[in-house]
């Protein structure tokens, strides 16, 4: 049954035809208590929508419970049932958690969900599912840094510290230059000229001019090998190339 106290006021009427279809559906489903243990399923049956579900949630027509479980707040407005006729519901652990208060459910202090928890129990599964997932997928390696302690530093005053993986690539690509050298003496270069810093995206490039450069100039190497220093050459004896022996000390004529 349905009262007229609560089905013919404006809060009711001026809810969609949808929601108020459902509403009914609920109440001819629900036990002698007004609870309903598949309201979901009812909403999909009757072609209604979760939004309708929602809405008799905030307009306190119905109250959920986080078991899936509904109970119709105005249950006992709408319904008399005579005590012989009267069967409880099953549903004890979610009828301990309301009070009635002149033929109307409220809730009592005891962790209810609130308005949206339909909702949030309609996308339950599925977030599940996908939090599980998260779980269990391995995130992919980080590259082990490998600093090799010389610092550039960069336009933004942040620090390029040059990775040794880059170094032994610079020292196969331009073996006529001692690459870490270089790259000291870049350091010291840009720590001397602030205006002509580079980004972190263009460093590289500097570098690879800075090493070319080198290279070409022959560097401290020639074919793969540390050039000798050059000895001066010596001027030969003026009385050796004459074939006479050089005057001694003694000689008056010297």
């Amino acid at each position: 049954m349905f009262s007229l106290d609560v089905v013919d006021t404006d809060k009711f009427l001026e809810m969609p035809v949808t929601t108020q279809a459902l509403y009914f559906h609920l109440g001819m489903r629900a036990d002698d208590d007004g609870f309903v243990s598949s309201p979901k399923k009812i909403t999909k049956f009757i072609g209604c929508n979760d939004d309708d579900l929602k809405l008799l949630i905030a307009k306190c027509f119905i109250i959920p419970f986080e078991s899936g479980v509904i109970v119709i707040a105005d249950w006992k407005t709408n319904n008399y049932i005579r005590n012989d006729r009267y069967k409880e519901t099953l549903h004890q652990n979610e009828k301990a958690c309301l009070t009635e208060n002149n033929g109307t459910y409220s809730l009592d202090t005891c962790g209810i969900p609130d308005v949206y928890q339909m909702d949030t129990q309609v996308r339950l599964g599925k977030d599940s599912i996908v939090k599980d997932n998260k779980k269990t997928v391995c995130p992919e390696p980080k590259p082990t840094p490998d600093p090799s302690g010389i610092l550039l530093p960069l336009v933004d005053k942040s620090i390029y510290n040059v990775p040794k993986s880059k170094i032994e690539k610079w020292a196969v690509a331009y073996p006529a230059v001692n690459i870490e050298q270089e790259l000291h003496k870049m350091s010291a270069w840009l720590e001397s000229n602030p205006q002509r810093r580079k980004t972190r995206r263009g460093i590289e490039r500097f570098i690879n001019n800075w090493l070319s450069k080198e290279q070409d100039r022959g560097g401290i190497y020639k074919n793969g090998s540390r050039q000798q220093a050059v000895r001066p050459v010596e001027k030969p004896d003026y009385y050796q190339s004459l074939g006479k022996c050089p005057p001694s000390p003694d000689d008056p004529f010297q």
